[in-house]
């Protein structure tokens, strides 16, 4: 198996002693797992970070060999990991991406909008403009792998209607995403939440 692809990197797993296992998610090949040598090196450290955009190169030799990956910068989102609410943004979208979708499955209308969705919270001038789109992207995970019909959240919708709609969301993900999941990957939403909670005064 190769694969050259532009990817987004959902997550980074230490692996070894100087690797890590990453999760990429890709346009034609859904979300792809592989091994990277030297992850955790000066050179590395600053492309494999989830939410960045990477150029891809996964190859295996045999069917059951976790396959090996190289990896090149395209766009990076570190200057965000700085802010606390676009950093929890990319974190939680991140982690339920690479936690929820099953390898090896093309989701293209999931990799665009959670590409559109990291460069709203990036370039957005508040979270109040990218929290809308990020409920969207939940009801839309949702309905790709198969749960529910609800739909987007609407333009004008108040921002405590926006919460609590989100706080829905969050149990429908757990109870059917993510029951069976052994990490918290939940943690990191509650982080969000809470966070966006601490703007609903302004």
């Amino acid at each position: 198996m190769l694969i050259r692809t532009p990817a987004i990197l959902c997550s980074v797993l230490p692996h070894g002693e100087h690797g890590a296992i990453i999760r990429v998610l890709t346009l034609d090949h859904g979300l792809a797992a592989a091994f990277v040598s030297g992850a955790r090196g000066r050179e590395l450290r600053p492309v494999l970070i989830p939410g960045n955009t990477i150029a891809v190169e996964v190859r295996a030799r045999t069917a059951s060999q976790l396959p090996s990956a190289r990896v090149e910068l395209v766009t990076s989102r570190g200057p965000w990991l700085s802010e606390p609410l676009p950093s929890a943004g990319i974190a939680w979208a991140c982690a339920l991406t690479a936690a929820t979708l099953p390898e090896g499955h093309p989701y293209p209308l999931l990799h665009d909008s959670l590409a559109a969705l990291l460069d709203a919270i990036c370039l957005a001038p508040s979270a109040r403009g990218w929290a809308r789109v990020l409920a969207g992207y939940e009801v839309l995970l949702l309905r790709e792998v198969g749960y529910g019909t609800t739909p987007a959240p609407p333009p004008d919708e108040p921002w405590a209607d926006l919460l609590a709609r989100l706080e829905r969301q969050g149990k429908a993900i757990a109870n059917r995403l993510l029951a069976d999941r052994t990490r918290d990957v939940m943690g990191s939403r509650a982080i969000l939440i809470d966070r966006l909670r601490r703007i609903g005064g302004e």
